[in-house]
């Protein structure tokens, strides 16, 4: 059963303009195990040669980045003031919506019994749920912007892009519409996972940041510019 974090916005601060969507793209949810020598572990940089036998890419293997994603959103002053929607798309194509509610574990070994394969997997089961009479992670139907106001701005994180400061730009955004976030959820790979739907992309820092920092280093700078404390 998944616990369930309470959440007391101030009052005033929610706002049908103030609000961010962030989807995590081409995450990876699933913890291999490997076999021979290493035999009961999970996948990590011994594995590497394991995995490249199978053809599968390491960077595949990394369900803790989600994990690192995750928790830098849910925990931040953003989602509990009720300011915060949290989507992930799966490698495999699956949409997952997350409640802002829900309390992911602390450590990656629940997390990973979590998210398993009876979540990911059809026939769906039961979603996991938590005292509340709400589901805390639920499998949505595609495309994710089907489940996007229509006023908003959608963006993605690139290193290739111009570089942007975020309170000097975050400001010049409409401010009568909500704001999507693209963030790739993998270690390595193409940014044009979110081409198809995004009205630009920018880079947040002169230095390669991972997906995790990049989160916390937007929903920080919303923060500021909504005047959270």
């Amino acid at each position: 059963m998944l616990p369930v974090q309470v959440h007391v916005p101030c009052a005033g601060i929610a706002s049908q303009h103030r609000r961010l969507f962030v989807i995590l793209e081409q995450a990876c949810l699933k913890a291999y195990r490997l076999s021979g020598p290493t035999k009961g572990k999970r996948s990590g940089p011994e594995g590497e040669g394991i995995l490249a036998k199978t053809s599968r890419d390491i960077a595949d293997a990394q369900p803790d980045i989600t994990h690192q994603c995750l928790l830098t959103l849910l925990d931040s002053p953003l989602n509990k003031a009720g300011l915060l929607q949290v989507y992930i798309h799966t490698a495999e194509g699956i949409l997952i919506e997350v409640n802002p509610h829900v309390r992911i574990p602390r450590t990656f070994k629940h997390f990973s019994g979590l998210m398993g394969p009876s979540l990911l997997h059809p026939p769906y089961p039961l979603h996991p749920r938590g005292q509340r009479p709400e589901k805390l992670l639920k499998v949505v139907k595609n495309p994710v912007t089907d489940h996007l106001p229509p006023n908003t701005i959608k963006l993605t994180l690139s290193g290739d892009a111009k570089m942007q400061r975020l309170s000097s730009y975050l400001p010049t955004l409409p401010p009568m519409h909500l704001i999507t976030i693209f963030v790739g959820a993998m270690a390595r790979g193409r940014d044009d996972f979110a081409d198809m739907y995004v009205n630009e992309k920018i880079s947040i820092s002169e230095y390669s940041l991972n997906a995790s920092v990049a989160c916390g280093k937007f929903c920080c700078a919303l923060k500021e510019l909504w005047d959270i404390v």
